[in-house]
């Protein structure tokens, strides 16, 4: 989360709207650890990766 947390405050200044989605818990394997995040605002820019690559848009 922290690396987009730069970026999603100038967002708020903008004041665009946007989710965030936060990896919270893994079982077993997975590409990303707790704390990765995703942002998507309204236009569909998305900052950040919750995935390995393999899933992303």
């Amino acid at each position: 989360m922290l690396d987009i947390a730069d970026e999603l405050s100038r967002w708020c200044e903008q004041g665009r709207d946007f989710a965030v989605a936060t990896v919270v818990a893994v079982g077993g394997s997975a590409p990303r650890q707790p704390g990765a995040a995703l942002a998507v605002d309204s236009d569909g820019t998305a900052i950040g990766s919750v995935s390995g690559g393999c899933v992303g848009a």
